[in-house]
């Protein structure tokens, strides 16, 4: 398990605590910062500028594949106040091969094709999404008991051919398991059968940060609904491309997907 890292930056500009910036997390591919600073100071990463909350919390993640150095700015009324670079840390993956699977999950047809651009579109509104909730900055929590069988990362080989690399882990576990919200938030997303995920359940944690459960055989919960870390949202299957009963967990923070092994061992 990578131990939670927490570096606490204070700038001595003026002494203030207008110039103190707290960064929580692992800067390495795959990583979540969450942090604080004072609500009156503007924020950026990388030329973006970071939403924060009224308490002064913020949230940003670190793509699998950057290289560069991480450049956060600080600015109060559009004047720099001090500059940090952060090195990321760079990572070797994994590489996973999956047979068996149905030719039309590897290779869709022109019909299928149809259903998965209209249910791309749903869940790319999903991860665009940019609320003011503050849960991000709550811990998360692994959201069912099982054997971790996939990795964050993992260039994946689906029935011999090369595909994207996977962005989330795989719990396998039986069929019925109790699949638990990772962290408190809103659900932005309720489907039975998408033809890649199958049942699927989205939540937003806000700032940009939501999880998706994947393949799973039963949701319990409805779009726009309310819920607690811990609460059961769902059950484990083997829907859309799979060839097991497993949960399929992911976290994006702004489009971008993160090491979720790494947010859980970070609380």
């Amino acid at each position: 398990m990578i131990n939670f890292v927490k570096i606490i930056f204070i700038f001595s500009l003026m002494a203030s605590p207008c110039n103190s910036l707290e960064l929580y997390g692992k800067f390495t591919q795959g990583g979540l910062i969450t942090g604080k600073v004072d609500k009156k100071i503007d924020l950026y990463v990388d030329n973006k500028k970071i939403k924060i909350s009224d308490k002064g919390y913020f949230v940003f993640g670190i793509p699998r594949d950057q290289t560069n150095k991480i450049v956060i700015i600080t600015k109060k009324n559009n004047k720099e106040v001090n500059k940090l670079i952060k090195k990321v840390q760079i990572r070797k993956f994994k590489i996973q091969r999956i047979d068996g699977l149905p030719k039309r999950k590897v290779t869709p047809t022109a019909e299928d094709m149809k259903k998965i651009r209209s249910e791309g579109k749903l869940i790319s509104k999903a991860k665009n999404i940019n609320s003011n909730l503050s849960y991000f900055f709550d811990s998360f929590i692994r959201p069912a008991k099982g054997i971790t069988t996939g990795v964050y990362g993992s260039q994946r080989i689906l029935n011999g051919k090369p595909r994207r690399p996977h962005y989330g882990i795989d719990i396998a576990a039986p069929k019925g398991t109790s699949v638990l919200s990772s962290n408190s938030g809103k659900v932005i997303l309720s489907e039975r059968s998408l033809f890649f995920t199958g049942g699927t359940v989205i939540i937003d944690h806000g700032h940009g940060l939501i999880s998706i459960y994947s393949h799973l055989e039963k949701t319990f919960v409805k779009k726009n609904q309310l819920v607690k870390k811990g609460e059961i949202i769902a059950t484990v299957g083997s829907t859309g491309r799979s060839t097991g009963p497993h949960l399929d967990f992911r976290l994006y923070c702004n489009n971008v997907p993160v090491d979720p092994d790494l947010v859980i061992s970070s609380n």
